[in-house]
Protein backbone atom coordinates (compact mmCIF):
# COMPACT_ATOMS: atom_id res chain seq x y z
CA UNK A 1 0.00 0.00 0.00
CA UNK A 2 1.32 3.27 -1.07
CA UNK A 3 0.92 5.31 1.94
CA UNK A 4 1.97 8.70 0.09
CA UNK A 5 -1.00 8.78 -1.77
CA UNK A 6 -3.97 8.52 1.14
CA UNK A 7 -6.33 11.99 1.44
CA UNK A 8 -8.36 10.49 4.08
CA UNK A 9 -9.24 7.26 6.75
CA UNK A 10 -11.60 5.50 4.05
CA UNK A 11 -8.77 5.64 1.35
CA UNK A 12 -7.13 2.72 3.33
CA UNK A 13 -8.08 -1.10 2.97
CA UNK A 14 -7.02 -2.20 6.53
CA UNK A 15 -9.29 -1.62 8.86
CA UNK A 16 -7.03 -1.21 11.06
CA UNK A 17 -5.04 1.27 9.57
CA UNK A 18 -8.87 2.99 8.60
CA UNK A 19 -9.52 3.38 12.19
CA UNK A 20 -6.04 4.79 13.19
CA UNK A 21 -6.03 7.00 10.53
CA UNK A 22 -9.53 8.21 11.45
CA UNK A 23 -8.33 8.98 15.24
CA UNK A 24 -5.69 10.90 13.55
CA UNK A 25 -8.30 13.00 11.72
CA UNK A 26 -10.43 13.89 15.01
CA UNK A 27 -6.93 14.95 17.10
CA UNK A 28 -6.92 18.02 16.15
CA UNK A 29 -9.86 19.18 16.28
CA UNK A 30 -11.16 17.39 19.30
CA UNK A 31 -7.88 19.40 21.17
CA UNK A 32 -9.52 23.24 19.86
CA UNK A 33 -12.43 22.35 20.75
CA UNK A 34 -10.69 20.35 24.22
CA UNK A 35 -8.89 23.79 24.76
CA UNK A 36 -11.53 26.11 24.36
CA UNK A 37 -14.40 24.09 26.23
CA UNK A 38 -12.10 23.52 29.26
CA UNK A 39 -11.64 27.27 29.50
CA UNK A 40 -15.09 27.31 29.50
CA UNK A 41 -15.94 24.97 32.27
CA UNK A 42 -12.89 26.50 34.71
CA UNK A 43 -14.31 30.19 34.29
CA UNK A 44 -17.39 28.89 35.90
CA UNK A 45 -15.68 26.24 38.22
CA UNK A 46 -12.31 27.70 38.76
CA UNK A 47 -12.27 31.68 37.80
CA UNK A 48 -9.12 32.69 39.32
CA UNK A 49 -7.33 29.61 37.49
CA UNK A 50 -8.41 30.95 34.37
CA UNK A 51 -7.89 34.63 35.21
CA UNK A 52 -3.66 34.10 35.71
CA UNK A 53 -3.62 31.88 32.30
CA UNK A 54 -5.50 34.88 30.84
CA UNK A 55 -3.22 37.48 32.18
CA UNK A 56 0.04 34.57 31.04
CA UNK A 57 -1.55 34.15 27.32
CA UNK A 58 -1.60 37.69 26.96
CA UNK A 59 2.08 38.04 28.20
CA UNK A 60 2.83 35.58 25.62
CA UNK A 61 0.76 36.92 22.83
CA UNK A 62 2.64 40.27 23.13
CA UNK A 63 6.23 38.51 23.79
CA UNK A 64 4.63 36.06 19.96
CA UNK A 65 3.75 40.24 18.24
CA UNK A 66 7.33 41.30 19.14
CA UNK A 67 8.84 38.22 17.62
CA UNK A 68 6.73 38.18 14.31
CA UNK A 69 7.29 41.98 14.23
CA UNK A 70 10.76 41.24 13.93
CA UNK A 71 10.51 38.47 11.24
CA UNK A 72 8.23 40.74 9.31
CA UNK A 73 10.67 43.66 9.21
CA UNK A 74 13.65 41.26 8.47
CA UNK A 75 11.51 39.32 5.14
CA UNK A 76 10.31 43.10 4.01
CA UNK A 77 14.08 44.26 4.02
CA UNK A 78 15.22 40.73 2.12
CA UNK A 79 12.35 40.97 -0.28
CA UNK A 80 12.95 44.80 -1.13
CA UNK A 81 16.61 43.73 -1.77
CA UNK A 82 15.88 41.35 -4.27
CA UNK A 83 13.88 43.70 -6.47
CA UNK A 84 16.91 45.40 -7.16
CA UNK A 85 19.09 42.63 -7.50
CA UNK A 86 20.14 42.57 -11.38
CA UNK A 87 19.08 38.90 -11.39
CA UNK A 88 20.43 38.10 -14.66
CA UNK A 89 23.74 39.22 -14.27
CA UNK A 90 24.04 36.54 -11.04
CA UNK A 91 22.66 34.31 -13.23
CA UNK A 92 25.78 34.81 -15.58
CA UNK A 93 28.06 34.54 -13.16
CA UNK A 94 26.67 31.74 -10.89
CA UNK A 95 29.06 29.19 -9.92
CA UNK A 96 26.69 26.05 -11.09
CA UNK A 97 26.73 22.97 -13.00
CA UNK A 98 25.74 24.23 -15.89
CA UNK A 99 24.95 27.59 -17.29
CA UNK A 100 21.64 29.64 -16.73
CA UNK A 101 20.51 29.79 -20.32
CA UNK A 102 20.20 25.59 -20.57
CA UNK A 103 17.56 26.10 -17.65
CA UNK A 104 13.89 25.83 -18.98
CA UNK A 105 11.36 26.76 -17.28
CA UNK A 106 7.85 25.23 -17.50
CA UNK A 107 4.62 26.81 -16.05
CA UNK A 108 1.60 25.73 -15.84
CA UNK A 109 -1.82 27.91 -15.37
CA UNK A 110 -4.78 25.65 -13.94
CA UNK A 111 -7.95 27.36 -15.04
CA UNK A 112 -11.75 26.83 -14.52
CA UNK A 113 -13.95 29.58 -14.98
CA UNK A 114 -11.68 32.69 -14.69
CA UNK A 115 -12.63 35.58 -17.04
CA UNK A 116 -10.11 37.05 -19.83
CA UNK A 117 -9.54 40.02 -17.65
CA UNK A 118 -7.84 38.21 -15.22
CA UNK A 119 -6.09 35.79 -17.60
CA UNK A 120 -4.64 37.83 -19.91
CA UNK A 121 -2.49 40.23 -17.37
CA UNK A 122 -0.65 37.10 -15.90
CA UNK A 123 0.52 35.93 -19.65
CA UNK A 124 1.23 39.47 -19.99
CA UNK A 125 3.36 39.12 -16.82
CA UNK A 126 5.34 36.54 -18.28
CA UNK A 127 6.84 38.73 -21.62
CA UNK A 128 7.54 41.69 -18.95
CA UNK A 129 9.38 39.42 -16.55
CA UNK A 130 13.01 39.36 -18.97
CA UNK A 131 13.88 35.63 -19.38
CA UNK A 132 14.17 34.45 -22.66
CA UNK A 133 10.85 32.96 -23.92
CA UNK A 134 12.43 30.62 -26.00
CA UNK A 135 13.55 28.74 -22.98
CA UNK A 136 9.68 28.94 -21.50
CA UNK A 137 7.27 26.31 -21.69
CA UNK A 138 3.81 27.29 -21.23
CA UNK A 139 0.86 25.05 -20.29
CA UNK A 140 -2.91 26.68 -20.05
CA UNK A 141 -4.76 23.93 -18.32
CA UNK A 142 -8.62 24.06 -18.55
CA UNK A 143 -11.01 22.24 -17.47
CA UNK A 144 -13.44 19.87 -19.80
CA UNK A 145 -16.88 21.42 -17.31
CA UNK A 146 -16.19 24.46 -18.50
CA UNK A 147 -17.75 23.90 -21.79
CA UNK A 148 -17.45 26.45 -24.60
CA UNK A 149 -16.43 28.96 -22.44
CA UNK A 150 -13.32 27.63 -21.76
CA UNK A 151 -12.25 26.34 -24.91
CA UNK A 152 -13.18 29.31 -26.43
CA UNK A 153 -11.15 31.08 -23.86
CA UNK A 154 -8.35 29.07 -24.35
CA UNK A 155 -8.62 29.74 -28.15
CA UNK A 156 -8.12 33.45 -27.39
CA UNK A 157 -4.96 32.99 -25.24
CA UNK A 158 -3.30 30.54 -27.54
CA UNK A 159 -3.56 32.87 -30.57
CA UNK A 160 -2.99 36.06 -28.67
CA UNK A 161 0.35 34.30 -26.58
CA UNK A 162 1.05 30.83 -28.73
CA UNK A 163 3.53 32.03 -30.42
CA UNK A 164 5.52 33.97 -28.07
CA UNK A 165 6.96 31.01 -26.39
CA UNK A 166 8.93 27.65 -27.09
CA UNK A 167 6.13 25.84 -26.78
CA UNK A 168 2.12 26.77 -26.06
CA UNK A 169 0.26 23.53 -24.80
CA UNK A 170 -3.34 23.66 -23.83
CA UNK A 171 -4.07 20.81 -22.10
CA UNK A 172 -8.17 19.74 -21.17
CA UNK A 173 -8.58 17.64 -17.89
CA UNK A 174 -11.27 15.54 -18.38
CA UNK A 175 -14.63 15.49 -15.98
CA UNK A 176 -14.99 12.44 -13.59
CA UNK A 177 -11.77 10.81 -14.00
CA UNK A 178 -11.91 8.25 -11.42
CA UNK A 179 -9.99 8.70 -8.00
CA UNK A 180 -10.43 12.25 -8.42
CA UNK A 181 -11.95 15.15 -6.96
CA UNK A 182 -12.70 18.50 -8.70
CA UNK A 183 -10.02 20.57 -7.79
CA UNK A 184 -6.91 22.19 -9.00
CA UNK A 185 -4.80 19.10 -8.35
CA UNK A 186 -6.41 17.21 -10.57
CA UNK A 187 -6.04 19.41 -13.39
CA UNK A 188 -2.51 20.07 -12.96
CA UNK A 189 -1.18 16.79 -13.15
CA UNK A 190 -2.96 16.02 -16.22
CA UNK A 191 -1.86 19.09 -17.65
CA UNK A 192 1.87 18.10 -16.35
CA UNK A 193 1.55 14.52 -17.51
CA UNK A 194 0.61 15.92 -21.25
CA UNK A 195 3.58 17.80 -21.16
CA UNK A 196 5.95 15.38 -20.52
CA UNK A 197 4.18 13.54 -23.85
CA UNK A 198 3.85 15.72 -25.77
CA UNK A 199 6.76 18.16 -24.97
CA UNK A 200 9.20 17.07 -22.62
CA UNK A 201 9.62 13.27 -23.50
CA UNK A 202 8.90 14.45 -27.62
CA UNK A 203 11.90 16.94 -27.65
CA UNK A 204 14.03 15.20 -25.08
CA UNK A 205 14.57 17.71 -22.56
CA UNK A 206 16.46 16.81 -20.10
CA UNK A 207 14.66 16.56 -16.76
CA UNK A 208 17.77 17.79 -14.52
CA UNK A 209 17.45 21.28 -16.38
CA UNK A 210 13.83 21.77 -16.31
CA UNK A 211 12.12 23.95 -13.34
CA UNK A 212 8.55 23.78 -12.92
CA UNK A 213 6.22 26.46 -11.52
CA UNK A 214 2.36 25.74 -10.85
CA UNK A 215 0.72 29.41 -10.96
CA UNK A 216 -2.82 30.21 -9.58
CA UNK A 217 -4.97 32.09 -12.64
CA UNK A 218 -4.39 35.14 -10.60
CA UNK A 219 -0.64 35.35 -10.67
CA UNK A 220 1.05 38.05 -11.98
CA UNK A 221 5.04 37.78 -11.50
CA UNK A 222 7.53 40.72 -11.22
CA UNK A 223 10.24 41.51 -13.63
CA UNK A 224 12.97 39.40 -12.69
CA UNK A 225 10.84 36.39 -11.24
CA UNK A 226 12.74 33.76 -13.25
CA UNK A 227 16.37 34.83 -12.67
CA UNK A 228 15.68 35.27 -9.63
CA UNK A 229 14.28 31.47 -9.43
CA UNK A 230 16.97 30.09 -11.79
CA UNK A 231 19.82 31.20 -9.54
CA UNK A 232 18.28 30.04 -6.62
CA UNK A 233 17.88 27.00 -8.16
CA UNK A 234 21.77 27.19 -9.64
CA UNK A 235 23.64 27.98 -6.26
CA UNK A 236 21.69 26.12 -3.45
CA UNK A 237 22.93 22.86 -2.05
CA UNK A 238 20.95 20.02 -2.73
CA UNK A 239 18.41 21.87 -5.55
CA UNK A 240 16.88 18.76 -6.61
CA UNK A 241 15.50 18.02 -2.85
CA UNK A 242 13.77 21.40 -3.12
CA UNK A 243 10.54 23.67 -3.46
CA UNK A 244 11.20 27.60 -4.31
CA UNK A 245 8.36 29.60 -2.31
CA UNK A 246 7.75 33.62 -3.54
CA UNK A 247 5.61 35.86 -1.65
CA UNK A 248 1.97 36.21 -2.49
CA UNK A 249 1.22 39.94 -2.35
CA UNK A 250 -2.30 40.57 -3.61
CA UNK A 251 -2.33 43.78 -5.44
CA UNK A 252 -4.03 42.68 -8.70
CA UNK A 253 -6.98 44.28 -6.98
CA UNK A 254 -5.77 45.78 -3.97
CA UNK A 255 -7.23 49.61 -4.87
CA UNK A 256 -10.54 47.60 -5.67
CA UNK A 257 -11.55 45.19 -3.16
CA UNK A 258 -13.46 45.94 0.01
CA UNK A 259 -11.50 46.93 3.37
CA UNK A 260 -12.30 43.33 5.00
CA UNK A 261 -10.90 41.92 2.01
CA UNK A 262 -7.55 43.88 2.12
CA UNK A 263 -7.44 43.26 5.69
CA UNK A 264 -7.35 39.09 5.48
CA UNK A 265 -4.86 39.20 2.28
CA UNK A 266 -2.32 41.13 3.79
CA UNK A 267 -2.64 39.62 7.01
CA UNK A 268 -1.75 36.51 4.70
CA UNK A 269 1.14 38.15 2.76
CA UNK A 270 2.47 39.05 6.27
CA UNK A 271 2.25 35.43 7.28
CA UNK A 272 4.04 33.95 4.41
CA UNK A 273 6.81 36.62 4.95
CA UNK A 274 7.52 35.85 8.35
CA UNK A 275 7.81 31.98 7.40
CA UNK A 276 10.40 32.70 4.69
CA UNK A 277 12.55 33.67 7.74
CA UNK A 278 11.41 30.80 9.51
CA UNK A 279 12.14 28.11 7.07
CA UNK A 280 12.03 24.83 9.21
CA UNK A 281 8.30 25.87 9.29
CA UNK A 282 8.27 26.83 5.66
CA UNK A 283 5.47 24.61 3.32
CA UNK A 284 5.00 25.07 -0.32
CA UNK A 285 1.90 27.69 -0.73
CA UNK A 286 -0.42 28.26 -3.72
CA UNK A 287 2.07 29.57 -6.55
CA UNK A 288 5.42 27.51 -6.03
CA UNK A 289 7.88 26.21 -8.08
CA UNK A 290 9.91 23.21 -8.03
CA UNK A 291 12.60 20.98 -9.94
CA UNK A 292 10.61 18.90 -12.75
CA UNK A 293 12.87 15.54 -11.58
CA UNK A 294 11.16 15.88 -7.84
CA UNK A 295 7.83 15.81 -9.81
CA UNK A 296 8.27 13.13 -11.82
CA UNK A 297 9.93 10.79 -8.81
CA UNK A 298 6.89 11.08 -6.85
CA UNK A 299 4.33 10.94 -10.11
CA UNK A 300 2.58 14.28 -9.84
CA UNK A 301 0.22 16.33 -7.60
CA UNK A 302 -1.93 13.86 -5.80
CA UNK A 303 -5.76 14.30 -7.91
CA UNK A 304 -7.51 13.74 -4.91
CA UNK A 305 -6.63 16.18 -2.04
CA UNK A 306 -8.08 20.14 -1.97
CA UNK A 307 -4.76 21.10 -0.29
CA UNK A 308 -2.56 20.16 -3.47
CA UNK A 309 -0.31 23.53 -3.10
CA UNK A 310 0.79 21.97 0.79
CA UNK A 311 0.26 18.66 0.39
CA UNK A 312 2.70 18.26 -2.76
CA UNK A 313 5.53 19.50 -0.43
CA UNK A 314 4.98 16.71 2.46
CA UNK A 315 4.79 14.26 -0.20
CA UNK A 316 7.85 15.18 -1.08
CA UNK A 317 9.41 15.01 1.82
CA UNK A 318 7.97 11.79 2.96
CA UNK A 319 9.36 10.24 -0.47
CA UNK A 320 13.19 11.90 -0.06
CA UNK A 321 12.36 10.67 3.80
CA UNK A 322 12.61 13.98 5.47
CA UNK A 323 15.65 15.14 2.95
CA UNK A 324 13.63 17.68 1.11
CA UNK A 325 12.75 21.50 2.11
CA UNK A 326 10.99 24.52 0.73
CA UNK A 327 14.11 27.36 -0.13
CA UNK A 328 12.37 31.03 0.45
CA UNK A 329 13.37 33.12 -2.46
CA UNK A 330 12.01 36.27 -0.42
CA UNK A 331 10.47 37.75 -4.19
CA UNK A 332 7.10 38.66 -4.51
CA UNK A 333 4.76 37.71 -7.06
CA UNK A 334 1.32 39.39 -7.30
CA UNK A 335 -2.37 37.79 -6.73
CA UNK A 336 -5.78 39.21 -6.45
CA UNK A 337 -7.79 39.96 -3.18
CA UNK A 338 -11.14 38.16 -2.78
CA UNK A 339 -13.74 40.18 -3.98
CA UNK A 340 -17.31 40.31 -5.47
CA UNK A 341 -19.91 42.09 -7.08
CA UNK A 342 -21.38 43.03 -3.50
CA UNK A 343 -19.82 43.61 0.08
CA UNK A 344 -21.63 40.93 1.19
CA UNK A 345 -20.92 38.20 -1.31
CA UNK A 346 -17.04 38.83 -0.71
CA UNK A 347 -17.17 38.68 3.25
CA UNK A 348 -19.29 34.81 1.83
CA UNK A 349 -16.71 34.30 -0.73
CA UNK A 350 -13.62 35.38 1.88
CA UNK A 351 -14.61 32.95 4.79
CA UNK A 352 -14.87 29.86 2.05
CA UNK A 353 -11.57 31.03 1.05
CA UNK A 354 -10.42 31.05 4.51
CA UNK A 355 -12.19 27.76 5.48
CA UNK A 356 -10.56 26.21 2.57
CA UNK A 357 -6.89 27.35 3.54
CA UNK A 358 -7.72 26.03 7.04
CA UNK A 359 -8.87 22.27 5.41
CA UNK A 360 -4.80 22.05 5.11
CA UNK A 361 -5.03 20.40 8.43
CA UNK A 362 -5.83 17.13 6.33
CA UNK A 363 -2.41 17.05 5.93
CA UNK A 364 -1.44 16.91 9.83
CA UNK A 365 -2.80 13.09 9.87
CA UNK A 366 -1.54 12.25 6.83
CA UNK A 367 1.99 13.12 8.57
CA UNK A 368 1.00 11.42 11.44
CA UNK A 369 0.11 8.31 9.96
CA UNK A 370 3.17 8.25 7.92
CA UNK A 371 5.41 8.44 10.64
CA UNK A 372 3.87 5.65 12.61
CA UNK A 373 3.69 3.11 9.70
CA UNK A 374 7.00 3.92 8.09
CA UNK A 375 8.74 4.74 11.48
CA UNK A 376 11.61 2.49 10.51
CA UNK A 377 12.21 4.35 6.99
CA UNK A 378 11.80 8.22 8.46
CA UNK A 379 13.79 10.45 10.70
CA UNK A 380 10.97 9.52 13.42
CA UNK A 381 12.89 13.31 15.19
CA UNK A 382 12.46 15.42 11.78
CA UNK A 383 9.04 14.25 11.74
CA UNK A 384 7.93 14.42 15.21
CA UNK A 385 9.44 17.68 14.81
CA UNK A 386 7.26 18.99 11.64
CA UNK A 387 4.53 17.34 13.17
CA UNK A 388 4.83 19.46 16.30
CA UNK A 389 5.58 22.60 14.42
CA UNK A 390 1.76 22.09 12.31
CA UNK A 391 0.16 20.42 15.43
CA UNK A 392 0.97 24.33 16.97
CA UNK A 393 0.06 25.95 14.04
CA UNK A 394 -3.46 24.63 13.23
CA UNK A 395 -4.31 24.18 17.05
CA UNK A 396 -3.38 28.66 17.34
CA UNK A 397 -4.98 29.33 14.24
CA UNK A 398 -8.53 28.13 15.51
CA UNK A 399 -8.06 28.94 19.63
CA UNK A 400 -5.60 32.10 19.72
CA UNK A 401 -7.73 34.63 18.73
CA UNK A 402 -10.78 33.41 20.96
CA UNK A 403 -8.68 32.98 23.96
CA UNK A 404 -7.96 36.76 23.24
CA UNK A 405 -11.28 38.03 21.94
CA UNK A 406 -13.68 35.77 24.01
CA UNK A 407 -12.59 33.51 26.62
CA UNK A 408 -10.29 36.32 28.13
CA UNK A 409 -14.05 38.01 29.23
CA UNK A 410 -15.61 34.47 30.70
CA UNK A 411 -14.02 34.75 34.22
CA UNK A 412 -16.06 37.91 34.80
CA UNK A 413 -19.56 36.69 33.14
CA UNK A 414 -19.12 33.18 34.69
CA UNK A 415 -17.06 33.26 37.94
CA UNK A 416 -20.26 34.89 39.77
CA UNK A 417 -20.30 37.28 42.56
CA UNK A 418 -17.19 35.72 44.64
CA UNK A 419 -15.22 36.15 42.19
CA UNK A 420 -16.45 39.45 41.06
CA UNK A 421 -15.62 41.13 44.37
CA UNK A 422 -11.61 39.89 44.41
CA UNK A 423 -8.89 42.44 43.43
CA UNK A 424 -7.50 39.75 40.62
CA UNK A 425 -11.19 40.34 38.88
CA UNK A 426 -11.40 44.30 39.14
CA UNK A 427 -7.39 44.22 38.02
CA UNK A 428 -7.52 41.72 34.93
CA UNK A 429 -9.82 43.98 32.49
CA UNK A 430 -7.28 46.40 33.10
CA UNK A 431 -4.13 43.99 32.99
CA UNK A 432 -5.31 42.62 29.46
CA UNK A 433 -6.02 45.91 28.18
CA UNK A 434 -3.24 47.30 28.94
CA UNK A 435 -0.80 44.10 27.47
CA UNK A 436 -3.12 44.13 24.13
CA UNK A 437 -2.58 48.26 24.09
CA UNK A 438 1.25 47.41 23.92
CA UNK A 439 0.24 44.68 21.41
CA UNK A 440 -1.47 46.82 19.11
CA UNK A 441 2.13 48.09 18.32
CA UNK A 442 2.18 45.21 15.95
CA UNK A 443 -0.62 46.49 14.32
CA UNK A 444 0.65 49.64 13.72
CA UNK A 445 3.24 48.31 12.25
CA UNK A 446 1.31 46.17 10.21
CA UNK A 447 -0.01 48.89 8.94
CA UNK A 448 3.25 51.36 8.18
CA UNK A 449 4.76 47.75 5.91
CA UNK A 450 1.33 47.27 4.52
CA UNK A 451 1.43 50.89 3.27
CA UNK A 452 5.29 50.53 1.79
CA UNK A 453 4.22 47.22 -0.30
CA UNK A 454 1.10 48.94 -1.94
CA UNK A 455 1.32 49.51 -5.39
CA UNK A 456 1.16 53.09 -6.73
CA UNK A 457 -2.64 55.02 -5.95
CA UNK A 458 -4.68 54.54 -8.81
CA UNK A 459 -5.74 58.28 -10.64
CA UNK A 460 -8.97 57.54 -10.13
CA UNK A 461 -8.71 57.73 -6.19
CA UNK A 462 -7.66 60.17 -3.97
CA UNK A 463 -5.86 60.70 -0.62
CA UNK A 464 -8.68 59.69 1.41
CA UNK A 465 -8.79 56.39 -0.09
CA UNK A 466 -4.84 56.02 0.92
CA UNK A 467 -5.83 57.02 4.79
CA UNK A 468 -8.82 54.19 4.56
CA UNK A 469 -5.94 51.39 3.83
CA UNK A 470 -3.91 52.47 6.69
CA UNK A 471 -7.43 53.03 9.00
CA UNK A 472 -8.75 49.35 7.59
CA UNK A 473 -6.38 47.63 10.45
CA UNK A 474 -8.63 49.15 13.20
CA UNK A 475 -10.90 46.17 11.82
CA UNK A 476 -7.79 43.66 12.45
CA UNK A 477 -9.21 42.24 15.93
CA UNK A 478 -12.27 41.30 13.98
CA UNK A 479 -11.15 39.82 11.32
CA UNK A 480 -9.02 37.64 12.91
CA UNK A 481 -11.96 35.93 14.66
CA UNK A 482 -14.44 36.27 11.77
CA UNK A 483 -12.07 35.59 8.53
CA UNK A 484 -9.44 33.26 10.82
CA UNK A 485 -10.01 31.54 13.66
CA UNK A 486 -13.61 30.55 12.95
CA UNK A 487 -13.36 28.95 9.29
CA UNK A 488 -10.03 27.49 10.69
CA UNK A 489 -12.21 26.18 14.02
CA UNK A 490 -15.14 25.01 11.48
CA UNK A 491 -12.26 23.15 9.25
CA UNK A 492 -11.15 21.25 12.00
CA UNK A 493 -14.08 20.43 13.67
CA UNK A 494 -15.40 18.88 10.04
CA UNK A 495 -12.23 16.77 9.60
CA UNK A 496 -13.08 15.48 13.02
CA UNK A 497 -16.86 15.06 11.93
CA UNK A 498 -15.36 13.32 9.08
CA UNK A 499 -17.52 16.14 6.87
CA UNK A 500 -14.61 16.18 4.22
CA UNK A 501 -14.66 19.55 2.00
CA UNK A 502 -14.29 19.81 -1.84
CA UNK A 503 -12.72 22.36 -3.70
CA UNK A 504 -14.10 25.20 -3.75
CA UNK A 505 -12.41 27.32 -6.33
CA UNK A 506 -12.72 31.66 -4.69
CA UNK A 507 -14.53 33.77 -7.64
CA UNK A 508 -11.97 36.14 -9.05
CA UNK A 509 -13.66 39.25 -9.71
CA UNK A 510 -12.39 43.06 -11.45
CA UNK A 511 -13.68 46.02 -11.51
Amino acid sequence: MDYFKVSKAADLPARRDRRLYRWLEILPGFLSWATLLILLFLSWLKPIWVAYFIIAFDVYWLLLVIYLGINLFSAYVSMKKNLRVAWRERCEKAPGRFAWSEVVHLVIFPTYDESLEVVRPSFEALLKDGYPTDKMIMVFAIEERAGEAGREKARAIKQEFGGKFKHFLVTTHPDGLAGEIKGKGANQAWAAQQAKILVIDKFNYDYDKILVSVFDMDTVVMPGYFYCLTYKFLTVDNPYRASYQPIPVYHNNIWQAPFFARVAAASNTFWQMMQQIRQEKLATYSSHSMTWRALVDINFWSTNMVSEDSRIFWHCFLYYRGDYRVEPLYFPVSMDVVMDQTAWQTMKNLYKQQRRWGWGIENLPYLMFNTIRGRKELPVGKMVNKILIQLYGFHSWATNALIIGVIGWMPMILGGRQFNITVLSNNLPLVARTLMTVAMIGMVFSAIISTLLLPKRPRQYGLLKSVAMILQWLVLPVSIIIFGAIPGLEAQTRLMLGKYMGFWVTPKVRK
